[in-house]
């Protein structure tokens, strides 16, 4: 089973791309969509649902072998291993991107930003989600007070998962403004109840037991790692009440634990 999916951060990221991908698709159809930074493959078998051909790429070549190897009975569905900051697809490609969790890794994420705009068709989305630098006390204490005395932080927390930097939405918003990316929508993903849930452990976890604990590239696959499949959990329906309870609470709080945004390519 996808074990990721019991973790309300991850559930509230899948739910927030398959319910807007839902909601597009009654709208309009998607020829050709793009999976930026793929990972393990596993929100691929969801998202290849709503569009004719659905192209899945990863810096990672472990990640991407796995992904090819889980989602093999996929027919509308091909893999690449791509460098997000200079990808080798074509101008104006896809009329969908979704990109998750991917830009606070790339190094430089204004310059995905301008991949995405230059692949993405005119009038074509992209959804993409991205821990955010505004996170709430409760997800992580030690790392919001250090943010206080300068830029100083632990690798942990907010600051664990390979992240050495995180995403503000004023930035995000200025660099998809720049790229003639129009806002249609922004969403909190996670909020206080969350976080506290969440606390440090998660990314203790990860590193343990996760085949690419840093989502870099090179990095040294364990000999023992867990590795998702594509079926839902059971208990992912008790993660679906905590994670509304949070929604209706923090919904529209200062401080989440991620952002979702989905933005739409100008003529």
């Amino acid at each position: 089973m996808n074990y990721k999916l019991l973790f309300p951060t991850y559930r509230n990221r899948y739910l927030f791309v398959r319910r807007h991908l839902q909601q597009l698709a009654r709208e309009r159809s998607f020829d050709h969509a793009l999976n930026l930074g793929t990972g393990e493959g596993d929100y691929d078998p969801m998202i290849s649902q709503f569009c004719g051909q659905l192209t899945a790429c990863d810096i990672n070549e472990q990640d991407v072998a796995y992904a090819r190897q889980l989602n093999a009975g996929i027919p509308n569905l091909t893999y690449r291993v791509e460098n997000a900051l200079d990808l080798s697809f074509g101008d104006n490609t896809f009329d969908l991107i979704v990109s998750v969790d991917v830009i606070e890794h790339v190094g430089h994420p204004e310059r995905m930003i301008e991949e995405v705009q230059r692949v993405l068709k005119p009038d074509g989305v992209a959804l993409i989600t991205f821990p955010s630098l505004d996170f709430p006390l409760t997800y992580d204490p030690i790392n919001r007070v250090l943010s206080w005395f300068g830029n100083r932080k632990i690798p942990q927390g907010a600051y664990a998962f390979g992240h050495e930097y995180l995403v503000s939405k004023k930035d995000f918003r200025a660099w998809s403004g720049k790229n003639q990316l129009a806002v249609v929508k922004e969403q909190n993903l996670s909020g206080y109840i969350i976080g506290l849930l969440e606390m440090y452990w998660t990314g203790i976890i990860q590193r343990i037991f996760k085949a690419n604990a840093t989502n870099l590239q090179g990095a040294q696959e364990k000999k023992v790692a867990l590795r998702p499949s594509v079926k839902e959990p059971a208990l992912a329906k008790v993660t679906d009440a905590i994670i509304a309870l949070d929604q209706a609470l923090f919904g529209k709080a200062a401080h989440s634990v991620g952002k979702g945004f989905i933005i739409q390519k100008k003529h």
